[in-house]
């Protein structure tokens, strides 16, 4: 049987083990399994534009449980499919900021069975893009520092979505009149039992990590799961919220029960050109470019982050089977939106697995069959804290920094874009927006400087869209 692993997957060939594989898999999953909690509370409480909420919910939580198990399922198959056919260390789940902006900007205007119609669109005409070989036309387009900075972006990125979601650091609420947007801890200070369990998780991890411990990834959530427990058990901690700064940030750390039956009742809940009708061709239209340019270089930034951080990519950047990757993910917005838990993506803590030692998609097989294991073990998945899982994201992140030394930074042709690249990825909390802002930043001094003809004119086009991308607003109060 490892033979066969072997020779399918290329485990040796890769510089892995089997055993490295399936640490990396389920490190993974416990990385990203909070999605199986976050997307329920980010679509499950905001009501369509006809007062009904997603799964046939009545707004007291009696719907999330459907989106959950909807959620895990689309992730559990999709990764396990870009596992077997890509060949490559990649998890897919409901993208944050997607569910989101479906939920906030579409479903508020229309029903969430057109929104989710959207999504499917989207999906198709992003397939149709790498179908047509433009997706990867315009991948291979990119010049390689700027591949590089958008590697070092999302590493930066990551961290501080582990810090965040850890509550280490915290936006400062608008009524405290200061002009600084964050903040270390709750209140300007290390406050809470939660934030203590997170720093002994990411100092457990550094401590394994330097060590060179094997597992030291998985070993330190574990562990710092147990720890979690433990404190939950003598402290009744609850979940943070305005009135309960000190409690856990999104899973409480106590087991309610082994197994539930999944219910299903999302799936199918779509309506493919009802937005068009509930709310316009041209917004309809708009919506839908938006959500693409947002799927369509988020992948391309996760997969060439994932690709670089487990040397998998070639000289150019380019990571192995990069169409098959690209035709795995543009299914995945489809399946999403057809499923109605929104449009499913890659997805950036894949790194975390990476870190573990992960190389090939037998790494996606078992984190796709921890996903679908999770619609039946829901509690055990929930026990699991955030504060335990994130640690691996600032170790992650680390490791992905290291790679800003392959920048040119005495060349201002590409440090300013690069730059920009990088730091906008955190400051935004956006990898589209930091590709964006590098494009048109790398395409402006080229014009500037007299250099057109060193433009590739994929990324004139690339360029033009962002500009839109940017202008959407108005645009689309413009045009509507």
């Amino acid at each position: 049987m490892t033979r066969v692993l072997d020779s399918y997957f290329q485990i040796g060939q890769r510089g892995s083990t089997v055993g490295q594989e399936v640490r990396g898999g389920v490190v993974t999953f416990l990385t990203m399994s909070y999605i199986i909690v976050l997307n329920p509370l980010i679509l499950g409480y905001i009501p369509d534009s006809e007062g009904a909420f997603l799964g046939g919910g009545s707004g007291d939580g009696s719907n999330l449980p459907a989106i959950a198990a909807g959620t895990a399922l689309v992730a559990g198959l999709l990764t396990i499919l870009m596992g077997s056919v890509a060949n490559f260390p990649l998890a897919l789940a409901t993208g944050l900021g997607l569910n989101a902006f479906v939920a906030v900007a579409i479903a508020s205007q229309s029903t969430w069975a057109d929104a989710m119609g959207l999504v499917v669109l989207e999906g198709i005409a992003i397939l149709i893009l790498v179908l047509t070989g433009f997706r990867t036309a315009v991948f291979h387009a990119v010049p390689g520092q700027l591949k590089v900075a958008i590697s070092v972006g999302i590493g930066l990125f990551i961290a501080l979505i582990g810090f965040v979601d850890a509550g280490f650091v915290s936006r400062i609420p608008d009524a405290a009149g200061t002009s600084v947007p964050v903040q270390l801890g709750q209140t300007g200070q290390l406050s809470g039992w939660p934030v203590l369990v997170f720093a002994f998780g990411l100092l457990l991890l550094i401590a394994l990590w330097v060590r060179k411990v094997r597992g030291a990834i998985l070993l330190a959530i574990l562990g710092t799961t147990i720890v979690a427990v433990v404190v939950d058990a003598i402290l009744d901690l609850g979940r943070r919220g305005a009135d309960n700064p000190g409690g856990w940030a999104l899973s409480v750390p106590h087991l309610d029960g082994f197994v539930d039956v999944p219910d299903f009742g999302t799936l199918g809940e779509f309506s493919l050109f009802g937005a068009f009708e509930s709310i316009g061709v041209i917004a309809a239209l708009l919506l839908i470019f938006s959500l693409m340019l947002a799927d369509f270089f988020d992948t391309m930034g996760t997969m060439t982050a994932i690709g670089a951080e487990a040397g998998l990519n070639d000289e150019e950047g380019i990571p192995p089977h990069t169409e098959r990757i690209l035709v795995v993910d543009s299914i995945a917005a489809i399946a999403g939106g057809a499923a109605g838990v929104s449009s499913n993506t890659s997805y950036v803590e894949s790194a975390s697995g990476v870190g573990e030692g992960a190389r090939t998609g037998l790494a996606s097989i078992v984190t796709g069959l921890l996903f679908l294991l999770a619609t039946f073990f829901t509690p055990l998945v929930r026990m699991i804290p955030s504060e335990a899982a994130v640690p691996a994201l600032v170790l992650v992140g680390f490791l992905m920094m290291q790679q800003v030394t392959e920048i040119a930074w005495s060349d201002v042709e590409i440090a300013i874009p690069a730059f920009l690249t990088i730091v906008l990825m955190p400051f935004t909390y956006s990898i589209s927006v930091g590709i964006g802002a590098g494009f048109l930043a790398f395409l402006l001094i080229k014009v500037v400087l007299g250099k057109t003809r060193e433009i590739h004119p994929l990324m004139a086009v690339v360029g033009l869209l962002f500009v839109v991308y940017f202008a959407i607003d108005p645009l689309t109060d413009w045009l509507t």
